[in-house]
């Protein structure tokens, strides 16, 4: 080989490489056929899915991780080569590159031979936990809305709320590619806490007449700026807000969210089995990665 011939292997060489670098920054590698599946699920407490099962053993007791919740299940249908849950109740953006607790940073988690991430997560950064506030408050107005009246009082805008975290979502799938270039990347919505229409169904789920359009209307915003995110950075969105499985269904067949008092196995406002199985089936749809046999 030549010297110029040398030269002229070394830039093509450094230009494919810089090539790589920006689709990494966009979304994931494609793959190779024969590349072992590696799975690492990253999430809140819509992933740890609070005694839905026993807790998986080794992990951190607050995180409250189900050994049955939607990544467990996918482990089960996958078969991945490797598989690691570092989902945790109560995180939120920061958590994925901050300690919660006896949780490391989850992005921690990440490899460059990662393969397969899902992530729920952004509902503890525009206040989900409001939701116990408006059901306490909700006794004091029934057929009012003094969950709206108190936020608005407190100054407490969670469509602001909604819009910041967007940013701060896209930033945080930015970082997952760069960790793991190789990796589809899963994002999952979340599931309708009440109707789609109607005033809900008060006291059985204890929201307020004229709170129940507040709440669909944060869900359905919060669950169109991650798929907007997700699009926007290489991600591959699940949506989970299919109508006729919330907290009012009274058939505990089609109820995939538990109510204030549980009917079955699950955490107050969060998935039951029906609702991990759900999401177990909607990732595996949305699945296009090359599976090692």
């Amino acid at each position: 080989m030549t010297v110029r011939d040398s030269l002229l292997l070394k830039n093509t060489t450094c230009a494919a490489a810089a090539a790589g670098l920006l689709l990494g920054s966009q979304g994931p590698v494609q793959a190779k056929a024969d590349t072992p599946l590696r799975y690492v699920a990253l999430g809140d407490s819509y992933t740890s899915a609070p005694y839905v099962s026993r807790i998986r053993p080794g992990s951190p007791a607050k995180c409250r991780r189900s050994e049955l919740n939607y990544p467990g299940r996918l482990a089960l249908k996958l078969n991945p080569r490797s598989f690691t849950d570092v989902s945790c109740s109560g995180a939120a953006l920061r958590h994925l590159t901050a300690r919660q607790g006896d949780n490391p940073p989850q992005l921690d988690a990440l490899k460059p031979d990662t393969t397969l991430v899902t992530l729920t997560m952004g509902g503890n950064d525009i206040g989900f936990d409001r939701w116990k506030t408006c059901a306490i408050l909700s006794l004091t107005d029934p057929n009012g809305a003094p969950c709206r009246k108190r936020l608005r009082r407190d100054g407490d805008d969670p469509f602001a709320a909604i819009a910041r975290t967007g940013r701060r979502f896209g930033a945080a799938l930015q970082q997952i590619h760069r960790r793991s270039p190789l990796a589809e990347v899963h994002v999952l919505g979340y599931p309708m806490l009440v109707p789609s229409t109607g005033h809900g169904c008060y006291p059985r789920v204890p929201f307020a007449r004229g709170d129940v359009a507040m709440v669909r209307q944060v869900q359905r915003r919060l669950n169109t700026m991650l798929a907007r995110q997700a699009r926007a950075n290489g991600a591959v969105f699940v949506d989970m807000a299919a109508p006729g499985h919330d907290m009012c269904q009274r058939d505990d067949e089609r109820r995939w969210v538990e109510p204030l008092l549980p009917g079955m196995r699950a955490a107050p406002f969060h998935p039951n089995t029906n609702g991990v199985a759900a999401m177990t089936r909607a990732v595996l749809r949305a699945f296009r990665h090359p599976v090692d046999a």
